[in-house]
């Protein structure tokens, strides 16, 4: 293991060793329970011995060392690294929540400078994200601008407090999230609203939206390499609202065990597309792919 100038007993603010072990541990039971893949599984628990195993704080040295200070652990890769760093510089783990019903993208988006209930609320309805990778998509492609109450100059500030966390979370050295090919994603949509049809797929109870504590909601873990995709149905207020909740799909997605990304499928209502699968910000995309398909 690689020795590290870091010293044991120094304070932090972040999670202490024992309790990033044991998300690490309580993600790898859900990917078990979930049907997900058993080589992630395993990668985690790996990673949690580890991290109980180190005698520094895993936490200072993602803060200190970064990235490549995580990766150099025994068994810890650059996803799981981005993990202990999102641990390390929020206190939570999102996919973790997504994955127990206990993800609160209000609140997380309220850690944002300038960003108040009211408007953490509509980032989330009007955009149907719940990460932050996913706020700052939707910063840099126009549809924040989109929101009530976001103007060019909040709508900057937004950009540049994404810019100073993200860049935190990211320490520097992960590369940008990039999406999976449009046929992937359509795929992948194909197989989660088939097997949430046929009963077939894992199901957890979300907090949000969810009065009676009902298991409803299908999960979907696929793996089709390089990609690992974790699918689900919308659980926004908007799609409760409009009656989309089993229509709209989040896909979260990451590559070689790289950062994570998401999109959202959606059907199309009007123009050409009506009534087709599309990818929601990636509508020319998407027309190309069915376009070049029926073509062949």
């Amino acid at each position: 293991m690689a020795r590290h100038a870091v010293d044991p007993h120094d304070a932090t603010d972040g999670p202490d060793n024992p309790a990033i072990a044991a998300k690490l541990r309580d993600m790898a039971d859900l990917l078990d329970a979930q049907d997900g893949d058993r080589f992630r599984v395993a990668a985690y628990r790996r990673a949690a011995a580890t991290i109980d195993a180190l005698p520094v704080s895993a936490a200072e040295i993602a803060r200190r060392e970064g990235l490549p200070g995580l990766t150099n652990l025994p068994g810890v890769g650059t996803g799981i690294g981005s993990a202990i760093a999102e641990m390390a510089t929020t206190g939570g783990w999102g996919a973790l929540d997504r994955l127990t019903g206990d993800s609160a993208p209000e609140t997380l988006f309220r850690s944002l400078p300038g960003v108040g209930p009211k408007l953490a609320a509509r980032l989330h309805e009007r955009l149907g994200v719940d990460t932050l990778e996913g706020l700052e998509s939707a910063a840099h492609d126009g549809r924040l601008e989109t929101v009530p109450g976001v103007g060019p100059r909040r709508a900057e500030a937004i950009r540049l407090a994404l810019a100073d966390r993200l860049g935190r979370k990211r320490l520097r050295s992960a590369q940008p999230v990039e999406p999976p090919p449009i046929g992937l994603i359509l795929e992948i949509d194909r197989l989660y609203r088939l097997g949430a049809s046929r009963d077939a797929l894992p199901r957890i109870a979300p907090r949000r939206f969810n009065p009676d504590g009902a298991a409803w909601l299908p999960v979907l873990h696929e793996e089709i390499p390089p990609w690992s995709v974790t699918a689900l149905f919308s659980n926004t207020r908007t799609a409760h609202d409009l009656g989309k909740t089993r229509d709209w799909v989040v896909l979260y997605f990451h590559k070689d065990h790289g950062p994570e990304g998401q999109c959202t499928v959606v059907t199309e209502r009007r123009g050409p597309l009506a009534g087709r699968r599309v990818v929601r910000g990636r509508e020319g995309a998407t027309a190309a792919h069915y376009a070049a398909t029926e073509g062949q």
